[in-house]
């Protein structure tokens, strides 16, 4: 494939773009859950006025009870050094609870967890599981991942019609490198049957969604077509 893949996990600090997301992604939860209780809220507060202590007596009996947005920020908190004994051990149990109960940001946190050192050496099938739980619920982000995964086969067998597939549910929901990389997949039959009208397709929603590249592919496929260079 002549474009670049986007970067894999492994040329960046996981367990960093993990961290990063907590703030954004502490009250996600579940498209079937309630609202979350104003005791999460007071916690989340807590943690973003820097008052760890009180953010962590907030979480900690809502992770008691099983509430998996205070699991999952709970086991950021261990990530980060701001409790009294961090630990990644309990990090990874209380994120495997967030997880088990269907809490999408944590499973993608645990492909993260498990693609980083941060419990010893990397564990790329383990990490490649969870990002696939999460594409499969519906993480755009875990979908590239996957897609990334199986074209390089790094933690997974090596298979472009996988990523192609993954790439296209990423791209179908709004990502603009899996638009591009799909629409190029198209252009090549790299994964897919080659198909020269779909790529025009992808390369100019990639284009409208902000990819510089793309307005040029959708030119160049242009004059390809008008030659009849579409394969019959």
């Amino acid at each position: 494939m002549p474009s670049p893949l986007p970067k894999p996990a492994h040329t960046m600090n996981p367990i960093l773009r993990l961290l990063c997301l907590c703030c954004l992604l502490a009250l996600a939860a579940p498209a079937h859950a309630e609202a979350p209780p104003p005791a999460l809220a007071r916690a989340l507060q807590a943690y973003e006025r820097g008052d760890y202590v009180a953010a962590r007596r907030g979480f900690e009996p809502l992770a008691r009870s099983g509430l998996p947005a205070a699991q999952y920020n709970l086991a950021v908190m261990h990530l980060r050094g701001e409790l009294p004994a961090p630990s990644p051990r309990e990090a990874l149990r209380l994120m495997r609870q967030a997880a088990d109960a269907g809490f999408v940001t944590a499973m993608f946190g645990l492909g993260q967890l498990h693609d980083s050192d941060a419990l010893g050496k990397p564990d790329l099938r383990a990490s490649v599981g969870w990002y696939l739980r999460a594409a499969e619920a519906g993480s755009v982000d875990a979908q590239v991942e996957v897609a990334t995964a199986a074209y390089l086969g790094r933690g997974a067998a090596r298979d472009r019609a996988v990523a192609a597939r993954w790439y296209h549910e990423a791209a179908k929901a709004g990502d603009v490198g899996a638009q591009y990389l799909i629409a190029s997949m198209y252009e090549q039959g790299d994964g897919v049957e080659r198909d020269l009208r779909l790529a025009r397709y992808w390369y100019d929603i990639a284009g409208r969604n902000g990819d510089l590249v793309a307005p040029g592919k959708v030119l160049e496929l242009d004059q390809r077509l008008r030659s009849g260079s579409q394969p019959g």
